[in-house]
């Protein structure tokens, strides 16, 4: 009868730690949002309620919310930012020097009055230039000439 009574007694003990237990292991996101002083400790706590009757789907996206918030780093996204800075600031400064570049090859490509030199004209070459306006047409069949 004594076994009767410790079988029962066993049993129910074993049920007992097993119920708290598993409600201990699902409130350790609720003490990492704590302990981190998380800005959404109350939602991370009732989410773990609710994680106990979703059959603990919830629970391990839980522990990663909990555990993404550091108070000396918030999120962490901080330098991951300064380097997004950075890196516009770079690709800035890069165009910047492409228009710079893009603007120099396109003068060189122009043709200068300096390196331009008039072709020579007879005198008959000459009163037919005196007559007709200059395009690149008729410089080229001077030159031609």
């Amino acid at each position: 009868m004594f076994l009767d009574y410790f079988a029962l007694g066993l049993l129910i003990f074993v049920a007992l730690v097993l119920f708290y237990g598993i409600i201990v292991i699902h409130d350790i996101p609720y003490e990492i949002s704590k302990e981190r002083d998380h800005p959404h400790q109350d939602a991370i706590h009732y989410a773990g309620w609710v994680s106990l009757f979703t059959l603990h789907a919830l629970w391990p996206f839980l522990w990663i919310w909990a555990t993404l918030w550091r108070k000396d780093r918030g999120w962490g996204f901080q330098k991951i930012q300064a380097e997004q800075n950075e890196l516009h600031h770079q690709i800035n400064t890069l165009s910047a020097q492409v228009e710079l570049l893009s603007h120099k090859i396109a003068l060189l490509e122009q043709p200068s009055s300096q390196s331009y030199r008039e072709p020579e004209l007879s005198e008959s070459g000459a009163n037919e230039a005196a007559s007709q306006p200059q395009t690149s047409s008729t410089i080229k069949q001077q030159e031609e000439k």
